[in-house]
């Protein structure tokens, strides 16, 4: 397949070591703390984790993740095409709808976690900031050659989130306040095409905006001169997602795992677990009807030291599994974490985790930790 905007290896070089996003002096003018991410400086906090956490969950905070891979696939055939590889029903995906999905290898294991979208015109897919570059090259590789990929890296991308986020959103466009969650659409800001998800990665209602890199800053400044609005560094979206109980790739999604012991089933579309043909599905179907050797579980630690990846959990003297994301919560005041256990022990009752030479008790508890709040 062609790639308009496929980067020689050279090139990526440059973008590492500049770490140069869009807004990169725009965070560095708001206090931000940088750090290295997925190959770019990306701010970690303002003004603390917490405090940034909180207002999120109270008002609206505004993330930039414009590391993230904006792809677009265009030519006929692109959602066929697609379901080579992901578990999802792409082709029946209606104009403006979004579907969660993953990209597989050919043993069900996961690649990638991702968003695909039918913008009525094309299919556009959002991708892991830390993986897209190898995301880019499996597609390629696997995708018809009649069909183009394009990297839109001259595009940033705003996340808008919390119970207040709407109403920031209405003085920017209207129109993306009639959006439910995962619903979509192209709107203008004066004169500037905004392409507006309502959607995000914090449990919270939220959109996600897909803006020219030249008018990042215009849009960014825009939002946080609002009362409801404050600029929010990665740190914190970490521990919203977590809260979500959203599962982030490369630490309790991986090539080890599979859609099934990761408790993305919903990802797998009836129709897909009846006519199999994508990534993997041999292996996935046989799990769906067998069951999967692991599972990832959620846990509510006692007292207030955190779990964190790594860290081995046991049932008794059994080691039964590991915590693949952990941290206080700043909204239940208390620590958890997700962990992949042995499936005999996903409902055990009581299990415990060793950090530092210590045990520390854990009960097992249903995710999302805190309520989500997506409006449908």
């Amino acid at each position: 397949m062609t790639d308009e905007n496929q980067t020689t290896e050279q090139e990526l070089d440059e973008v590492i070591e500049t770490g140069a996003l869009p807004l990169d002096a725009w965070h560095r003018d708001q206090g931000a703390r940088m750090v290295e991410f997925a190959g770019y400086y990306m701010p970690i906090q303002y003004e603390g984790i917490i405090a940034e956490h909180l207002w999120t969950r109270e008002h609206a905070g505004l993330f930039d993740v414009s590391h993230m891979g904006q792809l677009t696939l265009e030519g006929e055939g692109g959602a066929e095409a697609l379901e080579t590889i992901l578990p999802g029903d792409i082709s029946a995906l209606k104009p403006g709808r979004m579907r969660y999905s993953l990209l597989l290898d050919d043993n069900g294991g996961i690649l990638d976690d991702l968003i695909v979208t039918n913008t009525g015109e094309h299919l556009a897919m959002v991708v892991n900031g830390a993986m897209k570059w190898d995301d880019i090259a499996y597609l390629y590789e696997a995708l018809p050659e009649e069909l183009t990929l394009n990297h839109h890296d001259e595009k940033a991308l705003l996340a808008l989130q919390g119970p207040e986020a709407a109403t920031a959103m209405a003085r920017i466009a209207a129109g993306a306040t009639e959006l439910k969650f995962m619903q979509a659409g192209l709107f203008d800001w004066d004169g500037v095409p905004l392409w507006i998800s309502r959607a995000g990665y914090t449990g919270e209602d939220g959109f996600e905006i897909s803006v020219p890199g030249e008018n990042a800053e215009k849009l960014a400044a825009a939002l946080v001169a609002m009362d409801e609005v404050k600029p929010i560094g990665l740190g914190a979206r970490d521990s919203l997602r977590l809260e979500a109980g959203l599962p982030l790739y490369g630490h309790d999604l991986t090539p080890e795992s599979d859609p099934v012991s990761a408790g993305l089933t919903f990802a797998i579309s009836k129709a897909r677990r009846a006519e199999g043909g994508f990534a993997g599905s041999d292996r996935i179907l046989k799990l769906l009807a067998e069951g999967a050797p692991t599972a990832r579980i959620g846990l509510a630690l006692e007292g207030r030291q955190a779990a964190r990846e790594g860290a081995e959990v046991y049932a008794g003297d059994q080691k039964v599994g590991v915590v693949t994301s952990g941290g206080f919560s700043p909204s239940l005041e208390y620590p958890i974490a997700m962990a992949t256990v042995g499936s005999a022990y996903a409902k055990a009752d009581s299990l415990e985790i060793e950090m530092r030479g210590k045990r520390l008790p854990a009960k097992i508890v249903s995710m999302p930790f805190v309520p989500t709040r997506y409006f449908r």
